[in-house]
């Protein structure tokens, strides 16, 4: 700043600042080729650049892209191995802002809050305040989202938007036609389409005029207010949606000092958390709450994820960019393409690459659904993991504000775990270890896994070039990335490495059951169904159903990680037990015995009632009773046994067995710390053990389950009488459950 304040004129400080960028980088590009080479030392923390992979990328923001022509042409002129990828969003890259990406992806974060409220922000009108203006990258493309968006007041660095009663129709077009504008500002929008009361007025002026409308509306009841507590009142608006497209810190923690924010240029209009009446917050733009604000918001009922969670489709832009230029510049290296082509193939898929964006937006937000919807149940595995990244100098609970362990002691004594945005953090910490063991494993060049890798990029690029995808330089890397998300956003951020420490297995041996749970359930398809439905059918209902997904593959993942054979290719094992799942799927209502049948038609009645279609009924109806479709396959498989008959042997003894009740009993249990939830999985486990084996007796012996049980009359009789008492009385213990397991494993046993 001393330096260029020297200068006088914007085209020497232009100039001036072109040529320190330049500077900075060659020298990011020196200090990689020294790496490389090995002419220094990397820190001891910092990921060593060797072989033929240094992965140097400058990522473009919006107001940087217009440099990354220049970073890409040092890149090259220095023969930089990325080329023009080394820089993201130049002339040859995609333009964040055209394609509105950022802002759609938190939009998507903005629409699952209003789902879990039963409201649809496409078909019911709903009331916005923002910071930020149509001129604006993520303000701008924001608002143009929905048609039923009433934007009622909105401020940027230079006015104050206030239109009390907004026609939704004229706005809306108003808005549009501002955003097609080269440049524009709040004072550009027709005032003659602001509601009664409203109007603009910038925020030099000494104080606003406030009429009745407008007093109405910011709750400010004198004629006139400076402009600092208009926008403080903005900002406290009884609204729908607060809207955060613009630079600057706005909310912060109640208990939390001015100073600590970071942000002298907004103290004067900051406000707290608790004065946050908005029931949704949408963080398109960075830093809009402090973390301490979030977390205050989050526990008083408001929605909210992170910036890092809500803006991450513009990076996520970024990634795939680049590695699609890395793909595509081997194929013009190989003479397949020129660059003009390549960058026609660039432009062709835009929108594909916005689809596999938002895709990613999607899962993670649904990931901390799920994850929030379980907060109490798992706030002893959270505050273990974190615990376990704190040991590895990984994290930092402090500075991220997460909970230490006597803050996590006292939620326990009221029932509270982590609050979304803290599960945000969590999650990103999980994906970042889950990420690391699996690159370090020789699990990315597991032959099973090059769909991942070919799915990962459009659907114009998988075939016309599908040698340089499976060549691609960064194809462990991009294979892990894929892993790790996809097994934090299904799985939970803490049930991997909850896993991982009760087995004590590896972090590949984990990612190859999950990959055989996730695609031997057809687990994608089912959970795109289940987060696809909407009115008339409920959150409470779709939350319903994608808590029993999530069960099933958690269960299926420990069941593959306990029972596939690790000597056979993951594509066998996949494949017998793909067939033989959906088999079972098929034949549940003739293989189950005829209380089971009712009961699954029940389930299926209840869907239909509740506003599912008949079809869709009939697939979620059957979930609790394949997560034995595994024990089911593999008893068939040793025993020679038709799938149909050990089936129908299962199920029938699990409920003359008892099982079937226990296991609605040891649903409804809450564990008093993380040992008795892992008591209790364990005896679960032991008791599909015992299970098992009576099933694999009775299929093997003659007269089938009914034989089998005809045998063991004596030992069925005390089962029964012991079960029955056990799970007479309303509270079911973990006493009760090791019993329960023992008396079953001595039948089993003989």
């Amino acid at each position: 700043p001393k330096r260029l304040a020297n200068f006088n004129g914007r085209e020497a400080i232009a100039v001036e600042g072109l040529r320190c960028y330049r500077l900075f980088i060659e020298s990011l590009l020196s200090v990689t080729d020294n790496l490389v080479q090995g002419k220094v030392s990397p820190r001891p923390n910092m990921t060593r650049l060797d072989g033929d992979d240094p992965y140097l990328v400058v990522a473009a923001d919006k107001g940087t892209a217009s440099f990354s022509d220049e970073a890409n042409q040092i890149a090259q002129a220095h023969g930089f191995w990325l080329d023009d990828a080394f820089a993201s969003g130049g002339s040859a890259g995609y333009d964040h802002k055209k394609m509105g990406i950022t802002a759609r992806g938190a939009f998507v974060a903005v629409e699952r809050h209003f789902r879990e409220m039963d409201r649809d922000i496409h078909l019911e009108p709903f009331t916005v305040a923002g910071v930020g203006d149509m001129s604006g990258d993520v303000f701008g493309n924001g608002m143009l989202l929905s048609r039923q968006i009433k934007l009622v007041a909105a401020f940027d660095h230079r006015d104050i938007f206030i239109d009390p009663d907004p026609d939704m129709g004229l706005s809306f077009a108003e808005r549009a036609r501002l955003f097609a504008l080269p440049r524009s500002s709040w004072q550009d929008y027709d005032k003659a389409l602001i509601s009664q009361g409203g109007g603009i007025f910038s925020r030099s002026l000494k104080s606003v005029p406030l009429s009745p409308a407008m007093q109405s509306l910011l709750g400010i009841s004198a004629a006139e207010a400076p402009p600092q507590e208009v926008l403080s009142a903005i900002l406290k608006l009884n609204v729908d949606l607060l809207w955060l497209g613009g630079i600057g810190t706005y909310v912060r923690a109640s208990h939390e000092p001015q100073g600590d924010v970071g942000d002298k240029a907004n103290d004067a209009i900051r406000v707290t958390a608790r004065d946050i009446r908005a029931k949704v917050a949408g963080e398109g733009a960075n830093l809009g709450f402090t973390q301490l604000a979030r977390i205050e918001y989050a526990s008083l009922g408001g929605r909210i994820n992170t910036d890092a969670v809500d803006n991450s489709a513009g990076v996520n832009t970024s990634d795939y960019e680049v590695n699609i230029k890395i793909a595509l510049g081997a194929a013009m290296g190989a003479g397949k393409l020129t660059r003009a082509e390549r960058d026609v193939i660039l432009g062709e898929m835009t929108q594909d690459v916005a689809g596999l964006v938002l895709r990613n937006n999607r899962l993670q937000t649904l990931c901390l659904t799920l994850a929030r919807a379980r907060a109490w149940e798992e706030a002893g595995y959270d505050g273990r993991v974190m615990r376990r990244f704190e040991a590895r100098g990984g994290l930092n609970r402090a500075l991220e504000f997460l909970p230490d362990d006597m803050q996590l002691k006292e939620r326990e004594l009221k029932s509270e775990g982590l609050t979304r945005p803290e599960l945000a953090v969590l999650m990103a910490y999980s994906k970042i270890v889950l990420h690391d063991g699996l690159l370090a494993s020789t699990l990315p060049d597991d032959a099973y896994f090059v769909n991942a890798l070919r799915d990962y990029f459009p659907c114009a690029m998988r075939e016309a070039f599908a040698d340089e995808i499976s060549g691609h330089r960064l194809r462990r890397e991009i294979i892990a990335t894929l892993l790790a998300n996809s097994m934090i956003n299904r799985l939970g951020p803490s049930f991997p490495e909850r896993i991982l420490e009760e087995t004590g297995t590896s972090a590949d041996a984990l990612a190859r059951a999950y990959a055989l749970a996730r695609d031997c359930f057809g687990f994608r398809e089912l959970q795109g169904m289940a987060d696809g439905l909407n009115k008339p059918v409920s959150h409470a209902t779709r939350l319903e159903i994608l808590l029993e997904l999530q069960l099933l593959l958690r269960r299926g993942t420990v069941w593959f990680l306990r029972h596939a054979p690790a000597q056979v290719a993951l594509e066998t094992v996949a494949s017998h037990y793909r067939q033989g799942i959906a088999a079972l799927r098929d034949g549940l209502p003739e293989w189950l015995s005829q209380a089971g049948a009712q009961r699954l038609a029940e389930r299926r009645a209840s869907f239909i009632a509740a506003g599912l279609d008949e079809a869709t009924a009939e697939r979620f109806a059957g979930l609790r009773l394949l997560q034995r479709g595994p024990d089911i396959v593999q008893v068939a498989q040793i025993s020679g046994k038709a799938l149909a008959d050990v089936a129908r042997v299962l199920f029938a003894s699990s409920g003359e067995l008892g099982i079937d009740r226990l296991l609605v009993l040891t649903g409804q249990m809450k564990a008093a710390d993380y040992y008795e939830r892992i008591a209790i999985n364990r005896l679960l486990d032991q008791i599909f053990q015992s299970h098992r084996a009576i099933v694999a007796n009775a299929v093997a012996g003659e007269g089938g389950w009914e034989g089998w049980r005809m045998r063991h009359q004596t030992a069925m009789r005390g089962l029964e009488e012991s079960l029955a008492e056990m799970t007479s009385e309303k509270r079911f213990s973990l006493a009760r459950l090791s019993v329960a397991a023992s008396d079953l494993a001595a039948v089993a046993s003989g």
